[in-house]
């Protein structure tokens, strides 16, 4: 069992949102989806050995810690990580209703071990009326941020293809009407740039700059395949985001919290994936996003 002291680095580089502007550069997290195959323990050892910060620690099916166990194993996970050196300034959940059974045990325990940040889950468009879809969702997004400011802990809104909210302005309203001490953006480059590719993103950027928590790291490029247009995804730096842009802006804002950086494209060499592969990218990925972000 830990507390707050065990987890000092974690609220130090954990401090996004209004009363964080002061700082000068974010905390690098790995994104632990990505090294689903190894413990606790040898996860915080490799995302150090890596270069990183501090790890983003999936709390969901099938994650690091499941979310109906984050009351006993959520502190073990984040002592095991500590022990490496490194911090857990932040989770991802799929947690997308106030109702869930798992949502105040999840938080309560992050924020009572100083986990600053959460990741929500996602909402669908399942009808054409989309104006019923969004007033759903900010229901629900009300609902997860009054009980994250009954735990003391920040909850970041993805952009995402294809989900609710990939376009920003659709859930913007929503947002608005949120404290923004406790729920903002969680704000991820790639999609921006996938739905508004054509300058949209930039203005999607300022939208949620003012109350941005978090940020994802990624990258595609547009293909043309016999099946018509496809999004690739590839390495930091080499698709259609620009990166000297997004940097710029985010160092101008003083943005100082957590940065994930998410590994969706192929990392096999010689036809096999392994964590030796996966951890050669993500060096190659902290690199250039230390060269834009750092």
């Amino acid at each position: 069992m830990i507390g707050r002291t065990a987890q000092a680095a974690a609220i130090a580089i954990g401090s996004a949102g209004l009363g964080a502007r002061t700082r000068e550069a974010p905390a690098f997290c790995f994104f632990s989806k990505h090294l689903a195959e190894l413990d606790w323990r040898d996860l915080g050892k490799a995302v150090r050995d890596a270069g990183y910060d501090g790890v983003d620690l999936t709390v969901r099916t099938k994650g690091h810690v499941l979310p109906e166990r984050a009351a006993a194993d959520l502190p073990r996970a984040l002592e095991a990580i500590a022990a490496a050196g490194i911090g857990v300034p932040m989770i991802t959940t799929e947690l997308t209703s106030p109702g869930d059974p798992t949502a105040r045990p999840i938080l309560e325990t992050a924020a009572r071990h100083g986990v600053r940040f959460f990741k929500t889950g996602y909402w669908h468009y399942r009808s054409p009326d989309v104006r019923a879809q969004l007033a759903e969702t900010g229901r629900a997004l009300e609902g997860l941020a009054a009980i994250a400011r009954d735990c003391g802990i920040q909850l970041g809104f993805h952009n995402h293809t294809a989900y609710v909210g990939a376009a920003l302005w659709d859930i913007a309203p929503a947002m608005d009407r949120l404290d923004p001490r406790w729920a903002g953006y969680y704000f991820d480059p790639r999609h921006a740039v996938a739905e508004g590719g054509g300058g949209a993103w930039k203005s999607a950027a300022h939208l949620v700059l003012p109350r941005l928590k978090m940020m994802s790291l990624k990258d595609f490029f547009w293909e043309r395949t016999a099946k018509g247009w496809r999004i690739r995804d590839c390495p930091l730096g080499e698709g259609a985001v620009d990166w000297a842009w997004i940097g710029g802006t985010v160092r101008e804002a003083r943005f100082a919290g957590p940065i994930s950086l998410h590994f969706e494209y192929p990392v096999e060499e010689n036809g096999g994936h392994s964590t030796r592969h996966m951890l050669r990218a993500a060096e190659r990925d902290l690199a250039v996003a230390r060269r834009f972000f750092g």
